[in-house]
Formats: C-alpha cells, sequence, structure tokens
C-alpha cells in the first residue's frame, strides 16, 4: 500500500513552496507580457492615431512638439504598471528564496536571468554625439567619436524621442520583444534624417535596414508622420513572441525645426495604424549606468554603425588633402652629418627684428612675429572657403598700404555714373561664384525683374554692395565678369525705358509670364555681343603680401617664395656641398625651403632637399643655412658695420652656415596636455599617440597628462594599457587650471634640454609633427607656433572646411631651458580662467630674445567642439515638457 510521503513534504516545505511560487511568477509574467498587452493594443490604438493626427503640420517651422508631452502622465502610468505586474511575484519568490535555509543554485541563476529580465525590460539604450553639425545619417557617421564614444550614455523608455535641442545625432538600440507571432510592419518618422534597423535574431551582426527617412539631410517628416516617404514604410516582417530581435535607430538633427525620432509599427493588416513602440516591447542590449565612459567593448558594433550607404557625394576641394612630399619625408635616411661639416663658412647669427630686452605692452608681442616663404606651394591656401571671406583678394582697406594708387569716385559726379564705376570695380576683382550669381549680377547692370527699373536697380545695388577699395587695372585681371562691365556700358547697346512700370493691372500679364505677349512701344530688347574679347596679364596677389602677421586673413595660406630665388641659393649651395664632398650628391627633389626675411642684415633658410648619395641610395638633407647681405671688414656680421657701411661699396651676399644654429634629431619632445571629464577626447589623444609612434617608428616622444580628477574614465588606466612609447600621469585636485596644469607637466621634465609642446587635447596632428617640431626649435633661439586649422562644425580631416587660428598661440613648442628661463607659465593671473595666457607667454618670449617661427601646417586641425559640459561648467536642468 502506498503510503502519502508527509515527513518529505513537512522537510522539503519551504523548497516546495518556492518552487510553486517561482512557477506562479513566471506564468504570471508570460500571461501579462504576452497577453495583456495584446487586448490593450485592439482597444487603444485609437488614442496613438490622434496623436498622429495632431503633429501631421508639414510646414518647415516645425515646432509641433506637443503631442509629445500630451500623453505623458498617461504613459508614465502604464509603464509604472507593467513594472509592478511584473516585479512582485518576482520578489515574493525571491523573498522565500533568502528564507529557506537551503540554497539551490540553479534556482538562483534562474532568478538572477528573471531579474536581469526585469531590470533591463522596458528601455532600451541611448547614445547621444553633440556638437555636431548636418542633418544626414552619413553625416553623424563621419564624426570622430562615433559610435564608440557619445557624449552622454543613458536610457529611453519608448521609442519616440523629442530632446528639443541642435546639432546632435542619436543612436538608439537594445532588442524588441513581439506582442504576438504574425507579420508585422514598421515605420520611422524624424526630423531630420533616420534609419530604423532591425535583425532577423537577437545578434547584431545580422542587423538590415528596414526604413530610413532620407539620405541627402533635406528629407524631414512632421511628428507621427508615418506615410510621407516611400523608403518610411517597411515590407512584411514576420516575427515570433517568444524570441526577441535586436534593433537599431540612427537619426540626426541639425539647428533648424524640431527634433524628433519615432518608430511605429502595426500587424500587417489593412486599417490598421502604426503605434509607436512603447516600454512594454523593448529591453536593454546592456546595463552601461557602472561604466566608464571609455569602457567600449560592451558596445555593438554592427553595418548600421560602420556601413556608408551610397550617396552621391564629390570629393572635397581642398587641395591640402593631395598628397606631398613634405608629409612623409620623415621617413627618408638623414645624410651623414659629418659631410655637411665646413661645407660652408661659419657666420655670426643676430636678426635685426629680435626684441631683446625691448619693452612690450601687453599682448603686443603679436605685432613682433613675422611670417615665413615657402616654397614649393604647399597649397595651405583655403581656397575652398573664399566663398565665404575674399580677404586674400584685399578686400579689407588694411592692404591700401601695399598696393598701388586707385581713383576714388567722385561724389560730386552724377549718380549713374558712380554706380557704374562702383559695380565695375567689384566686378573687377569679385566674381560671383555661387548660386546668387545671376540674380547679384542683374543687380550690379541695373535690372530689377519685379519692376523693370533701371534706376531704382541701380540705387539698390549700391546699397546692397558698398564700394570696395581695389587695385590693380581692369587689364591685369583674369576676370570674366569684366567682359560683362564692358557690356553693361556699351554705348551701341538698347536701353529699356527708364520710366517705372505700373503694376500689372487685373487681367495682365505679370513679367514672370511664360505665355507670349506683344512687344510693348519703345521697348527693345537688348542685344548681347558674343563675340566681344578682352586683353588680359597676368596677375599674382602672392606678391602682394607682406610677412606681418595678418589677423584678419584667416584663409590665406602660408607665403610663397620666389621660385628663382630658390634656383639661385641651392645652386651655390650644392656647389659648395660637391666641392666639399668630391660630387658624390645629385639635386633629385627640393622637398621644402623656407626663409625668413631680413632686409637689413640677411634671410635665414631652412632647406630640406632629397639628394642621391653616389647613386645608388636616396637620403635626405635638411639644414638652415644664411645669407649674408651686410658684412663686416672680416665678414662677420656686425650692426654697427652694417649701419656705417658705405652705399657706393656693398659687399657681395655670402651664402654661409649659421653659428648656434643647428636643431638636433633626436631631441626629445614632450606632449603636455592639462584634462578633466574629456574621455572620449582624452581616448582620441591617446589613440593618436600610438598611431604617431606606429605610422613614425620615433622613440622620442612622450606624453603628460595633468588630470584634474577626471570622474568619466581611468585616464592612468587607458595610458597603462596604450601602446604610447612614454607617458606621465599626475593627478591634482580641485577644478581645471590651464596655466596650472601645463605649468606641473613641464615641472616633472628632468631634462632641460629637451622640447616641451604645450598641447590641446582635440588636436589631429599630421604624421611629420615631431619633424616639424624638432626642426623650428632651436635652444636659445627659436621657440614655434605652429597655425592650426579650426574645424567647423560636421568638418573631419577628411572634409576640411574651416579657417586657420591666426590669432591662438595656444600650441607652442620651446626648450625646457628656454621655458624655464622666461618663467614658465604665469600661474597667479590665470589661476582661475583660461584665454591670454598664450598672448602673455608669447610676450615673454619675445622680451628674452627669441624668435617665434609661424608657420601653417598641412593637415593639422582643432576638432570643432563646445564648451558645454566641459571642464568646470555644470549643466543646466532643462524643464520638462
Amino acid at each position: 500500500m502506498l503510503r502519502f510521503p508527509v515527513k518529505k513534504i513537512r522537510k522539503q516545505f519551504k523548497l516546495l513552496l518556492l518552487l510553486v511560487l517561482l512557477t506562479s511568477a513566471v506564468w504570471f509574467t508570460y500571461l501579462h507580457i504576452n497577453q495583456g498587452k495584446t487586448i490593450k493594443l485592439h482597444f487603444n490604438y485609437g488614442k496613438d492615431g490622434e496623436r498622429q493626427t495632431e503633429g501631421t503640420d508639414t510646414s518647415r517651422k516645425r515646432d509641433t512638439r506637443s503631442s509629445a508631452g500630451h500623453h505623458k502622465s498617461e504613459d508614465t502610468s502604464d509603464s509604472r504598471e507593467d513594472e509592478a505586474a511584473v516585479s512582485l511575484p518576482f520578489l515574493l519568490s525571491f523573498f522565500f528564496l533568502s528564507y529557506s535555509s537551503k540554497w539551490n543554485i540553479n534556482v538562483f541563476s534562474h532568478l538572477n536571468t528573471l531579474m536581469k529580465f526585469i531590470y533591463y525590460k522596458g528601455q532600451a539604450n541611448l547614445h547621444v554625439f553633440e556638437d555636431w553639425c548636418g542633418s544626414s545619417i552619413a553625416q553623424l557617421r563621419k564624426n570622430l567619436h562615433f559610435p564608440l564614444f557619445p557624449h552622454t550614455r543613458t536610457t529611453v523608455k519608448k521609442l519616440a524621442v523629442a530632446p528639443k535641442w541642435k546639432n546632435y545625432g542619436l543612436r538608439i538600440f537594445g532588442f524588441l520583444h513581439p506582442y504576438r507571432d504574425g507579420d508585422f510592419q514598421f515605420s520611422v518618422s524624424s526630423d531630420d534624417n533616420s534609419e530604423f534597423w532591425l535583425s532577423s535574431d537577437e545578434s547584431p551582426l545580422n542587423a538590415r535596414l528596414l526604413v530610413y527617412v532620407g539620405q541627402l539631410g533635406t528629407e524631414w517628416t512632421a511628428p507621427g508622420e508615418f506615410s510621407k516617404f516611400r523608403s518610411q514604410s517597411s515590407k512584411s516582417v514576420h516575427l515570433i513572441s517568444s524570441r526577441r530581435y535586436y534593433f537599431e535607430i540612427l537619426h540626426k538633427q541639425d539647428d533648424k525645426g524640431s527634433d524628433h525620432v519615432e518608430v511605429g509599427w502595426r500587424p500587417f493588416l489593412p486599417g490598421l495604424k502604426y503605434e509607436v513602440i512603447d516600454s512594454a516591447y523593448i529591453s536593454m542590449y546592456t546595463d552601461e549606468s557602472n561604466l566608464k565612459m571609455n569602457s567600449v567593448d560592451h558596445i555593438p558594433q554592427t553595418l548600421a554603425s560602420h556601413i556608408r550607404l551610397p550617396v552621391e557625394s564629390q570629393q572635397h576641394g581642398a587641395d591640402m588633402l593631395k598628397p606631398d612630399p613634405r608629409d612623409t619625408f620623415y621617413s627618408t635616411p638623414m645624410i651623414d652629418p659629418s659631410h655637411l661639416e665646413n661645407v660652408l663658412p661659419a657666420c655670426l647669427y643676430s636678426p635685426t627684428y629680435v626684441v631683446k630686452d625691448f619693452p612690450i605692452a601687453r599682448y603686443q608681442g603679436l605685432q613682433f612675429v613675422y611670417l615665413s616663404f615657402v616654397y614649393p606651394n604647399d597649397f595651405t591656401r583655403l581656397t575652398h572657403m573664399e566663398r565665404e571671406n575674399k580677404c586674400f583678394y584685399r578686400e579689407s582697406p588694411i592692404y591700401l598700404e601695399k598696393g598701388g594708387e586707385e581713383e576714388d569716385t567722385d561724389v560730386e559726379e552724377e549718380e549713374g555714373a558712380a554706380v557704374r564705376n562702383v559695380h565695375q570695380r567689384e566686378r573687377r576683382h569679385f566674381p560671383r561664384r555661387n548660386e546668387q550669381m545671376g540674380r547679384d549680377l542683374d543687380r550690379e547692370w541695373g535690372r530689377d525683374h519685379t519692376r523693370g527699373n533701371m534706376n531704382q536697380g541701380g540705387r539698390k545695388g549700391l546699397e546692397d554692395h558698398p564700394p570696395r577699395i581695389l587695385e590693380s587695372d581692369i587689364d591685369s585681371v583674369p576676370d570674366t565678369d569684366a567682359n560683362a562691365a564692358e557690356l553693361d556700358h556699351d554705348p551701341n547697346r538698347s536701353n529699356p525705358d527708364p520710366d517705372p512700370e505700373p503694376e500689372p493691372e487685373e487681367g495682365e500679364m505679370s513679367d514672370y509670364s511664360y505665355e507670349e505677349i506683344e512687344a510693348r512701344p519703345g521697348w527693345a530688347e537688348e542685344s548681347i555681343n558674343w563675340q566681344r574679347t578682352f586683353s588680359v596679364n597676368p596677375m599674382d596677389f602672392e606678391l602682394l603680401r607682406s610677412d606681418w602677421n595678418d589677423l584678419r586673413c584667416n584663409v590665406s595660406g602660408n607665403l610663397q617664395l620666389a621660385e628663382s630665388e630658390v634656383v639661385d641659393v641651392l645652386a651655390q649651395y650644392m656647389e659648395k656641398l660637391n666641392e666639399r664632398n668630391g660630387g658624390i650628391y645629385t639635386l633629385l627633389r627640393i622637398i621644402n625651403v623656407e626663409k625668413r626675411r631680413d632686409s637689413a642684415r640677411g634671410n635665414r633658410y631652412l632647406v630640406e632637399l632629397e639628394l642621391m648619395e653616389r647613386g645608388r641610395s636616396v637620403v635626405r638633407l635638411s639644414e638652415y643655412i644664411y645669407l649674408l647681405l651686410h658684412r663686416g671688414r672680416q665678414g662677420e656680421e656686425s650692426l654697427e658695420n652694417t649701419d656705417s657701411a658705405p652705399a657706393s661699396a656693398p659687399a657681395s651676399p655670402l651664402l654661409c652656415q649659421p653659428v648656434m644654429l643647428q636643431w638636433r634629431r633626436d631631441v626629445m619632445v614632450h606632449f603636455v596636455v592639462p584634462v578633466k571629464n574629456q574621455a572620449r577626447w582624452v581616448q582620441q589623444f591617446i589613440s593618436d599617440m600610438e598611431n604617431l609612434h606606429r605610422q613614425t617608428k620615433d622613440d622620442y616622444f612622450s606624453i603628460i597628462i595633468v588630470d584634474f580628477e577626471s570622474e568619466d574614465m581611468d585616464v592612468e588606466q587607458a595610458l597603462r594599457e596604450s601602446g604610447v612609447p612614454r607617458y606621465e600621469y599626475l593627478r591634482r585636485e580641485g577644478n581645471f587650471e590651464r596655466s596650472a596644469g601645463l605649468q606641473i607637466g613641464v615641472d616633472t621634465i628632468e631634462d632641460s634640454h629637451s622640447i616641451v609642446f604645450l598641447c590641446d587635447l582635440h588636436i589631429h596632428f599630421p604624421l611629420n609633427i615631431l619633424e616639424s617640431i624638432r626642426k623650428h626649435c632651436v635652444e636659445g633661439r627659436l621657440a614655434f607656433a605652429p597655425i592650426v586649422m579650426r574645424l567647423s562644425c560636421g568638418s573631419s580631416p577628411q572634409e576640411p572646411d574651416g579657417y586657420w587660428e591666426v590669432n591662438g598661440f595656444g600650441l607652442f613648442g620651446i626648450y625646457k631651458s628656454d621655458f624655464d628661463k622666461i618663467g614658465g607659465m604665469n600661474t597667479e593671473e590665470f589661476k582661475d580662467r583660461w584665454g591670454g595666457e598664450d598672448w602673455e607667454l608669447l610676450d615673454r618670449v619675445l622680451q628674452n630674445g627669441l624668435e617665434v617661427e609661424r608657420l601653417r601646417l598641412r593637415n593639422f586641425f582643432h576638432y570643432y567642439h563646445s564648451k558645454r559640459g566641459m571642464w568646470n561648467a555644470q549643466n543646466k536642468k532643462t524643464p520638462k515638457g
């Protein structure tokens, strides 16, 4: 006879009760997810349908955001009910499990999985990429930090986001949990472009583009407008309720319109409306709440985040992007230094423009910094940016002293003649090359299409385009618009009726009518002489430039050195070099020549040549030489002899080797950077330094990072795990202080005969940066302040739109011994602020007798970034709604 095991049941009562509760919890969870919300969908989809109709205003103002917050409290309460319904059975079972004396590992593992599922449920991962212009997803993919290093990591509770911000991109990813088995249709709506990617399973590697709004950046929709574009709606997608599917949303917003992105779905049945996917059907991909910002191994890598869809694009117009032998000349073996000894006679180097012990007023050192000339053309002139800034063509009156006399327009002459003279001179030098060209020329020629009034059109042109003071004769400028100027004032051409034309009355045709009308009496069509030619002389605006530091023109490149001068100097030097070494060298290429002009004493040259040695090996030569224009009796440079030398018997120029002006090839370069809470930029800086070491194989540099208590990453650990040859990590408490941080970093350098490069964090370095710093820093003689190109918002090193930072001296290379001699950084005056400390440092550098070499470096960029959230700034809480 079978007996009921009462004793065993009593002993295992707690465990049995636990299993019953656990089973009940799982069962109720299953019912809640797969059945409860199914009923809610069919009975409540009309509510979201109303939200769609509220936001379908397609005007470009697009400020239709009220619907997003209209049902906010209702959505929040629904989400809380979901969480409570799921978590209550779980909490009861977990309580009994904790109370039980016998710990079951398998049961705990299941509970841990359930707990993780509950925690991840109801939200998706959201990554924000700020400070990035543009409105297309292709523009978002060009972001330096996309997709691994966003500005912000957070979560969202439904797939409908409207931050009310500008110039940002979003990446939303997680898992989708269907509420039923069957076919679904998806749609995405956004302002501006967006993409929705869906995987066939839970693997991010299988994600494929499902729907999108635009690819060019010009497309947008109103909130809830799911049927504007064909690309918005998907074909049927079969989903199974017991599975989860990885999804990803990309969204890009510019600085115009109302920002939003939402994804809707519906059963693939006729007549049903799209409903926004809310918290009941999504879960996070991973929990990022306790991770540092430089922890990126968990971030999914998908086609959505890396692929570049085939969008028509043209090659960028910046000439600087084209290859130049300067960029890789560092990799050529150096010539044997012993072969350069006694090639030229030694001479003293004492330029007249050095202002040692000269009193300089605060921030006036900029006026004593001169530019160097270069050969051949390094194409640092930003020709692709001259549509916004035409200062290179002497538009500014500041260049009057360099140009010839220009006849001024007589204010007393007839108004019509003055207008023609002004417009003729303007067209002479500034042809219109944008989409407004036709309309601008019409205004200049005195035509007004809307009224047909020549005189009124002429006055309007005079008001819109004030006179510009220019140089040169009309026949000396190759400008096709000059032809238009002549055509405009041809006396043989017919002129329209100068009387105002009345407004078209009802029934009459306007000037914009495409229907044929009879010619009006007294009105003749303007004739054009297509066979008219004109004479032109070559014009080189480079010859009009000076070596003074032009702070008003930030698109012009390095000054160009005349080829004839270079050939003459190098012919003398190559003759002396072969004379000293038995004719074993042949000049292959002139890589780079830099000239610092000193008309009163002599010109300094940095010559970089590619030579063939003995017909077998290629070597590089990089040396400073000096061309003395005025000499004393013994052949040495003397200020007294220069001033008193008779003009009737000038000494011939002497090519010589300047004493104490040799740069060291193996000197250590220390990059000093202060940081605070800039994880994505610190990581990028370290990666760039790793790449610099990997590409150049140069071990003679180190990075010194002064960390003001960063909380978003472990900077020291990142340095330990990096491949940089040398590093120093210094941690300092308190608020961020740039001057103090730089000084602390320099103080740790023991070798006073090494180079300190005061650096910024947001810099893209060319591969020849180390050679450039070493060549232009000479202990006791030269310091180096390279001019960096500031990229515009949305620009990258591959598409460099921006301008040269001609005013900034924050990037500064100098020997530590010279840095200590001038007193280092001014940490007292610039303790709680930064901005101006570079100019103050420049004043003291010049007063101590150092030259400051100032050159624009190819492919040397400063990334665009805003100051929001940087350093000591604190974010304001944005109002809700």
